[in-house]
């Protein structure tokens, strides 16, 4: 028997009456099984677990605590806030300073030029919302019939029924009846994976330009509202874009008067060497979706920031029906602003754009460093993002007969000597808070090294998870 003070078995009726968190992403028959790793706290880039095992954090949390664990000032922003104002909202004609403040600063920084800053708080709200903002655009315009969204297979965008039925991933999309009507999905734009033999990278995206265009004029040009797309993919596994691809699809998108947003929720405040992912290709969007970094994770917030003419639309039309009918009671939430407002102080004072820029060559060559593993089929990234896709065959780039499963084997091997990695199918991927060290870097990139071999020595003595 267990009393209340000894916790069950993580595995025993007792314990799973008690669980009462569904884990989000998560096998929940095997979770039931096996129980969780209970993290409870954390420190710059390490975190522990209850038994006080130290890990680093080796993809940021959910690519979010870019600025590191118990970052004092984030923590001291929020409680003067909570002092303060512990909460309010921007409904009805009632504002608050911080969230202001911070729009404005957010406009400032903007890699291209931008008008307004609406609040949520999480990228899902925010790609969610820049959807709905496409769809009240075009009917500001008089154009009703102007509503489908592309987005692209492999991309990630968000998981609520609109931006999930964007997400080009079907592990999203399986028995959720997801994606909904409107919703299209062009190229992955992997050229490892989906290349032709001989085919360059340049070829290949033209290749892409051209499918999309043929979708557009399929689908009719007069039915696009809008293409989303991460400067780099991340949960759909560290794809990096082709050499030239957006150079080849921003044209296309202006020739139809289809929007372009841009999915900054990985890739913005520093992770690929710059501010943002759209001033690393050159991207020129009309609305940029923001979240995670934002406040280094550490509260609830995202945004979407949209340009003149977007707002000018949205103006207009809430001037004839008498009222903007969208947002969040928590949208712009005064404490959740005020750790944004600190923590982009931090990513000026830190220099985390220059620490990514100087550390980046030493991530990315360990990244490579294990390209010749004969688990793995590419190993690629960019900035402080890497990933490995494992392949049962290197050669044909075949992939393993039950997807995921060697992917979460080396993902366990990693956990077990210290470094959290995640597995997103069978690639595993790196994503360091941006103030890691070398020395960080070099012991993620060992540690993946050992995983693997413990990974390949498994796979021939036969043995799964």
């Amino acid at each position: 028997m267990f009393d209340d003070q000894t916790p069950p078995p993580a595995n025993s009726d007792s314990a799973r009456d008690r669980a009462g968190v569904i884990h989000p992403m998560t096998d929940l028959q095997r979770h039931d099984r096996e129980g969780p790793l209970l993290i409870t706290r954390g420190d710059g880039v390490m975190v522990y677990d209850e038994d006080g095992k130290a890990y680093i954090e080796g993809v940021s949390g959910l690519w979010s605590v870019s600025l590191g664990f118990a970052q004092k000032r984030l923590a001291d922003a929020a409680y003067r806030q909570l002092l303060e104002l512990p909460s309010y909202h921007l409904f009805r004609h009632k504002s608050h300073p911080k969230a202001i403040e911070l729009a404005e600063r957010l406009l400032g920084i903007a890699p291209v030029p931008m008008s307004k800053v609406f609040f949520a708080n999480s990228g899902s709200e925010a790609n969610d919302t820049a959807i709905k903002l496409a769809w009240y655009y075009n009917n500001a315009l008089g154009r009703p019939e102007k509503k489908k969204i592309i987005g692209r297979i492999g991309g990630y965008h968000g998981i609520t029924v609109a931006s999930g039925s964007l997400t080009g991933l079907a592990r999203n999309h399986a028995d959720f009846d997801l994606p909904l009507p409107r919703f299209l999905h062009t190229d992955c734009p992997s050229h490892w994976r989906h290349g032709l033999p001989g085919e360059s990278e340049t070829d290949y995206a033209a290749r892409l330009a051209a499918n999309l265009e043929a979708l557009i004029l399929k689908e009719g040009p007069e039915t696009i509202a809008a293409f989303f797309a991460e400067p780099v993919i991340g949960s759909g596994g560290v794809i990096v874009p082709p050499q030239g691809y957006f150079d080849l699809i921003q044209p296309i998108l202006k020739k139809y008067d289809i929007l372009f947003v841009a999915d900054e929720v990985i890739c913005g405040f520093g992770r690929l060497g710059a501010m943002f992912g759209c001033q690393v290709y050159g991207l020129e969007p009309d609305m940029i979706a923001i979240a995670k970094g934002l406040s280094s994770g550490y509260v609830p917030i995202s945004a979407v920031l949209m340009n003149a003419k977007i707002w000018d639309a949205c103006y207009a039309q809430s001037g004839k029906l008498g009222v903007f009918g969208h947002g969040f009671t928590y949208s712009g939430h005064p404490v959740a602003a005020a750790v944004a407002l600190e923590a982009l102080d931090l990513y000026e004072e830190l220099d985390i754009v220059g620490n990514v820029q100087r550390l980046a060559p030493i991530l990315q060559a360990g990244v490579q460093s294990h390209a010749g593993h004969p688990l793995v089929g590419e190993a690629r990234g960019i900035g402080f993002l890497g990933g490995w896709e494992l392949v049962a065959d290197k050669a044909t780039k075949a992939p393993f007969p039950s997807p995921g499963m060697v992917g979460l084997m080396a993902e366990r091997h990693c956990q077990a000597r210290g470094v959290i990695l995640r597995a997103l199918g069978d690639t595993l991927t790196t994503a360091p808070p941006l103030v890691a060290t070398a020395e960080d870097i070099a012991r993620i990139i060992a540690v993946v090294g050992e995983a693997l071999d413990a990974t390949l020595a498994d796979l021939k003595a036969g043995v799964t998870i």
